[in-house]
């Protein structure tokens, strides 16, 4: 007995893509050119240290706790549409934010691109789901659309120095519309319309206690990380929790939830989501801890920090769209376990850093994890989107860039928090007698004020107080960077066991039935293509096609 393999993708679907992975750059490009403009803005509009705070992280904010809403919004009123609104909405806001007077007006700003923005990911990556109905497609269409977000990461810096040179720092904002007015006119053409057969109605009840679970949880993490045990962030992290429980308790009575949990009874998808919650939560911490290396230990500028992580991000790049390729032939336990232990590799060759290491090594050693990072990425998102049935990949694309906006943010509250600890106790029992107190108080904080304080102190003893916080900055990065690799081998290991017979991509069509999940669930990446060839109507694919 035969199956009938899925309709394959034409140009049109190819070119749709395009204008989709367009609009996904969008979301990463925009927070790296923010990095760069943050200094002109400052000055311009006399942001204060708070709101610097509030500029940087209201976007991520309202990304991650609209994520879920925007996800389920899409499968009921159509992905089409929900995508043609939010880049309305993205476009307006970014022409808002490129032109406020006022630190209050970019904030409200930023706010409105982060509900705009959490609109395009779910929706272009669940569409992509609708367009690409052969596996073999599929998974090379989500590696390109994972790539690009990488691809903002690059271009942006580059971009936003060459915009921050010649013009004021609005500018920035300002590179969003062209591709926002580029998706409104072809998106109508070249993307299909699909919405849920039978959509529900849309809980307003569960939308507030979602964003009662996630914005409170990162706020309070995020501030825990950088101001310490203090009450209001607790109480956001209880509230988060409190919230969190009352979401899922309403999830599992009503007849048409917002988020449906029994997608979580896909064992694929539950790894895929835990693998890039790790990846995100470790790799994030790192990230961060290296920029500072660079601009604080090895006295880069913020531009030369930002050009110096470009060569891992094309690595990176490169490795998400190869890695579908890859996955035709390789079993993805093999890719994504074996990526991680690439990405564990890379992170234990930070331990051979120091203040005169200079900038090769810890170059090198981003770009290998990097390099084993793509396989998760892409195939953990075909893993998510392919885990679920059509009606709810919208739903499920959610989760991926929730597990990113939250891994990051528990990772700087966590393994982040123990590299701070690791700097300012040996900063503290190393900081000489006699050095004034605010010096010394600067000393503990953070080795960026460290090395400031020292300079303004000047003279051997300023020099000797740089070398410390340096060194004691570099036993914090070492200390997280080998916290992290040993947890990712741990996933590596979850990743070998759970995900070992998960076929290559496209292999149950070779044999001619559907692949079969260690759990029992339905093969993950056979189930969408038939389902959504029976609903037909807007969503199909025949009728998309020229």
């Amino acid at each position: 007995m035969t199956t009938q393999s899925a309709p394959r993708a034409g140009r049109k679907e190819w070119v749709g893509l395009a204008v989709l992975t367009l609009a996904s750059m969008l979301v990463s490009f925009d927070v790296f050119v923010l990095l760069l403009a943050l200094p002109n803005l400052t000055a311009d509009l006399g942001v204060n240290s708070t709101q610097q705070l509030w500029v940087m992280d209201i976007y991520g904010f309202m990304v991650g706790g609209f994520l879920v809403t925007m996800g389920t919004l899409g499968d009921r009123i159509g992905r089409r549409k929900l995508l043609m609104i939010g880049a309305v909405a993205f476009g307006a806001a970014s022409v808002t934010a490129a032109f406020s007077t006022s630190p209050e007006m970019l904030i409200a700003a930023r706010a409105l691109l982060g509900i705009a923005g959490a609109t395009l990911a779910p929706s272009t990556l669940a569409l992509i789901s609708n367009m690409f109905l052969d596996p073999k497609q599929k998974g090379t269409a989500i590696g390109m659309w994972a790539g690009a977000f990488t691809l903002g990461a690059i271009i942006g810096p580059i971009t936003g120095g060459v915009m921050l040179e010649y013009f004021w720092w609005g500018s920035v904002f300002l590179l969003a519309v062209p591709a926002m007015v580029v998706l409104l006119v072809l998106g109508p053409l070249v993307l299909p319309e699909y919405r849920s057969p039978e959509p529900g109605r849309l809980d307003l009840m569960s939308v507030l206690l979602s964003l009662l679970m996630i914005l409170p949880f990162v706020y309070g993490v995020k501030e825990l990380a950088r101001i310490g045990w203090e009450p209001l962030p607790i109480a956001a992290v209880l509230l988060g929790v409190v919230g969190g429980a009352a979401f899922v308790r309403r999830q599992l009575v009503l007849d048409d939830p917002l988020l449906d949990l029994r997608l979580f009874k896909n064992g694929q998808l539950t790894v895929a989501l835990v693998v890039m919650l790790m990846y995100s939560m470790l790799t994030g911490t790192a990230l961060f801890f290296i920029s500072q290396f660079f601009q604080s230990v090895l006295g880069l500028t913020p531009f030369q920090a930002a050009l110096a992580l470009i060569p891992g991000l094309a690595v990176g790049t490169v490795s998400v769209v190869l890695a579908p390729t890859l996955a035709q032939r390789f079993r993805p336990s093999l890719l994504i376990g074996g990526g991680l232990l690439v990405v564990a590799a890379g992170l234990l060759m930070l331990l051979l850093v120091g203040p005169e290491s200079g900038v090769v090594l810890p170059v090198a050693g981003f770009m290998v994890w990097c390099l084993g990072g793509g396989p998760g990425l892409a195939l953990g998102m075909n893993l998510v989107v392919g885990g679920a049935p059509p009606e709810k990949a919208g739903s499920a694309a959610s989760l991926p860039q929730v597990s990113n906006e939250m891994g990051t943010s528990l990772g700087i509250a966590t393994v982040g928090t123990l590299g701070a600890f690791v700097y300012s106790t040996q900063a503290a029992e190393a900081t000489p007698d006699g050095v004034p107190s605010d010096t010394a108080a600067a000393m503990t904080d953070n080795v960026a004020g460290a090395v400031a304080a020292s300079e303004e102190l000047g003279g051997s003893t300023g020099s000797q107080m740089t070398l410390v916080a340096q060194e004691a900055f570099t036993s914090g990065l070492h200390v997280v960077a080998l916290v992290s690799a040993v947890l990712l081998v741990a996933t590596a290991v979850l990743v070998f066991v759970r995900l070992r017979h998960v076929p290559p991509i496209g292999a149950e069509e070779a044999d001619g039935a559907p692949a079969t999940d260690p759990q029992g669930d339905e093969g993950a990446d056979s189930a969408p293509g038939d389902a959504e060839t029976e609903h037909g109507g807007e969503g199909s694919l025949a009728e998309q096609r020229d």
